[in-house]
């Protein structure tokens, strides 16, 4: 843990980091408690995902580390304590959408982690398939949190309901069989949008568990 601490995180996470640590300043001073709440929450949460990568001994490349604890600090703290999420009618989209690529890509990371790189252990189409699986998975996860948000702490992620929650499951289908969709091409060994640059950092940067890679 101490190791962790002395790392300098991304100048993105620190600017996230102290508008955080303004926000909770600003909200104990004025008295407004549930903002104080907000603010200490999602930082917590934002620090959480970087603490389990680096007790699990992963190098995640900086554009991913940012990426989450981007997605973090906009659904949380922009679209609860701002209300984001209607102010602009797209954020929600946009939100679903990006994290639902993000965590395609790092499900096929993931899967293609356990065939130790071996990219002909099974075929090209199945691990992005499976990809699109665990983004959706997690986004039906995170539709189950905001069902027990709502319900005991009294706040309204989940808009319209039904609507809102199959409009959500929607979009991050589309946005896993993408992310899924960028691991095929990388089998392939072709680019899409230049987003396979993601994954051959992460496996450059994380030889080891990928010994098999060919």
């Amino acid at each position: 843990m101490a190791r962790f601490l002395s790392r300098r995180p991304p100048v993105a996470v620190l600017v996230i980091w102290i508008s955080l640590a303004l926000a909770f300043t600003a909200a104990l001073i004025e008295g407004r408690w549930s903002l104080a709440f907000v603010a200490t929450a999602t930082f917590v949460l934002t620090l959480l995902p970087m603490v389990l990568i680096h007790w699990a001994g992963i190098r995640m490349p900086v554009s991913f580390t940012v990426g989450i604890v981007l997605f973090i600090y906009a659904t949380i703290f922009l679209g609860e304590a701002f209300d984001f999420y209607n102010r602009y009618w797209w954020w929600d989209i946009a939100l679903h959408g990006g994290s639902a690529l993000g965590f395609g890509m790092l499900g096929f990371l993931f899967i293609f982690m356990l065939f130790e790189g071996d990219r002909y252990a099974a075929p090209a189409w199945a691990l992005a398939l499976i990809a699109c699986t665990v983004a959706v998975t997690i986004g039906v996860l995170w539709e189950i949190f905001e069902f027990l948000m709502d319900s005991y702490a009294g706040t309204n992620m989940q808009k319209s309901g039904l609507p809102d929650t199959m409009g959500d499951l929607i979009v991050d289908l589309a946005g896993g069989a993408f992310g899924g969709l960028v691991g095929y091409f990388y089998l392939l060994d072709r680019d899409l949008g230049g987003l396979s640059g993601g994954i051959r950092q992460f496996i450059a940067d994380n030889a080891r568990l990928f010994r098999r890679r060919r």
